[in-house]
């Protein structure tokens, strides 16, 4: 049985270049429109991005494409042959591949199992996998695209980013003329990238066609050829990815201009709120220590695997630690719990909102409601449904949250809206210490502003904010201090007026740096 070899429609390719024509398709859910008349025009060995907000369609339309949905109405070419994707084998037959935004691997199987999972390798017609031949195949692709993962490991074992490149690895076994990338870089480090990038490139050297759909708009203007833009369902514009401006971009995908991203009053730094004294954890991090202050944003930067999250998750008591103290408001507090953390103002909104922070299959409400549900309880367990609305109701009204209803699943909702309820979760227990571990991860530029302006507005009611993130401009942006980390250590303290992204880049790394002025 011969692998790698590609699996699409042997057409020969017509005069207009184009190898996937997406035209006027349409797709509604429960009487609700979520595309309607979309077009997209993809050449051969373009890297082509597909930009919006959340809940502009590109999911919708991609699931389409990869036969996850079926269309209403238009019409799909590739290779300017009409064809009609009724199942994801279909598109896979059809020369389609995606890399899915969640993850989604078989953690109990080895790297090389994954990467051939459907596609094995077998002694002739027996159905017995030729394990030594799935082996082989594996070494060579990941030597062909440069990544350094031993195929024999366990997925199970391997980081986030690890993953996320084994998941690349898969789309381009299947030797698809279009390959979709979703969000293919929001685990990976900046080194990784830069290998991503490489595949690329020579996927485009051999005519393989890439959707492209990412929020990092440095990204977008290094590698994409072409944009076009959906909002609110709709297709807005196509051109040359050169013929944008970061602004103008952004304008157009969410039909207004956004100015002040980070613009922020200056809030009045009160007295320390919370301290942390010599927090280790064997092998994770180690003597960690930092104060917050009243109405400040401390930032924590640092590549992947630097021990910021872990570090976090610690403190909230959800892993115990070896040593270390915490203070809040100068008194010493004992934090083993994630109940004790609450209990003492704290808040945790994870760096993995689907994982960690929602029950996808819950409604809105419930989700509204899940750290603080005794409050709507009588005698401890009979729900008080009445006012669960009532609450749920004034969170959506509060926060803007885009939704149908208290009873829409959230799973539903766009990216923006699930973090909304997640904070909105979270805000209801009236915490006074906020621990935010990438807050804007995998949402759109107008979602960004608005999780801005919430971070804002606590700072100035005089909450203590701890602030992850892996994006320059948003530490540089939000925070009054900014907290450096590597492999489990503090490597880098600046204020505000000392501000300098090579330092940060330099701590974060390990390099000897001096702080500036």
């Amino acid at each position: 049985m011969q692998l790698l070899k590609p699996i699409i429609l042997m057409i020969p390719q017509k005069e207009d270049g184009y190898k996937l024509k997406i035209e006027k398709v349409s797709k509604s859910f429960f009487g609700v429109q979520a595309l309607h008349a979309v077009d997209l025009y993809v050449k051969h060995g373009e890297v082509h991005a597909l930009m919006g907000e959340n809940g502009a369609g590109k999911s919708t339309l991609m699931k389409i494409l990869t036969g996850i949905y079926q269309k209403d109405e238009g019409s799909v070419f590739i290779n300017g042959v009409l064809t009609n994707i009724t199942d994801p084998k279909t598109a896979l037959d059809a020369g389609i591949s995606m890399i899915h935004q969640e993850l989604n691997p078989v953690m109990n199987m080895t790297v090389a199992e994954n990467i051939f999972l459907g596609k094995e390798p077998c002694y002739g017609r027996t159905g017995i996998i030729n394990k030594k031949k799935l082996h082989e195949l594996a070494s060579s692709l990941l030597k062909e695209t440069g990544i350094s993962i031993d195929p024999n490991a366990r997925v199970g074992d391997l980081s986030i980013a690890e993953i996320q490149m084994i998941e690349i690895v898969k789309a381009v076994s299947y030797n698809a003329g279009i390959i979709i990338m979703d969000e293919p870089t929001s685990a990976i480090t900046s080194r990784e990238v830069v290998k991503l990038f490489e595949m690329i490139q020579s996927l485009k050297a051999k005519g393989v066609s890439i959707i492209y759909i990412s929020h990092k708009l440095d990204e977008i203007f290094e590698i994409a050829d072409t944009i076009t833009v959906l909002r609110d369902g709709q297709y807005i514009d196509t051109k040359p990815a050169k013929d944008f401006t970061a602004a103008s971009l952004i304008k157009i995908m969410v039909g207004r201009d956004i100015t002040g991203l980070f613009a922020k009053e200056t809030s009045h730094m009160g007295e320390v709120a919370f301290e942390v004294s010599g927090f280790s954890k064997n092998g994770i991090f180690e003597n960690a220590s930092f104060k917050v202050h009243k109405g400040e944003i401390v930032g924590f930067a640092g590549l992947l695997g630097a021990g910021r999250t872990e570090l976090m998750e610690t403190i909230f008591g959800l892993t115990r630690r070896n040593s270390g103290q915490i203070k809040i408001n100068d008194k010493e507090v004992n934090i083993d719990t994630p109940r004790d953390a609450v209990k003492n103002g704290l808040a945790l909104i994870t760096d993995d909102r689907k994982l960690k922070g929602l029950n996808l299959k819950g409604s809105v409400k419930t989700n509204v409601t899940l750290s603080n549900l005794h409050n709507y309880c009588k005698a401890g367990q009979i729900i008080m449904h009445k006012k669960e609305s009532q609450v749920a109701d004034q969170q959506i009204r509060s926060l803007t949250i885009k939704t149908l209803g208290r009873n829409q699943l959230v799973g539903t909702l766009s990216g923006g809206n699930q973090q909304k309820v997640v904070l909105s979760n979270w805000f209801l227990t009236n915490p006074q210490i906020l621990i935010l571990d990438e807050p804007t991860r995998g949402i759109d530029i107008g979602a960004k502003q608005e999780i801005y302006n919430i971070i804002h507005q606590l700072a100035q009611q005089g909450k203590a904010i701890i602030l992850i993130s892996s994006e320059m401009p948003e530490l540089l942006g939000l925070c009054d201090r900014i907290i450096v980390m590597h492999n489990g250590n503090i490597t880098g303290s600046f204020d505000k007026g000392e501000f300098n992204p090579e330092l940060i880049v330099r701590a974060a790394m390990n390099q000897h740096f001096q702080k500036a002025g």
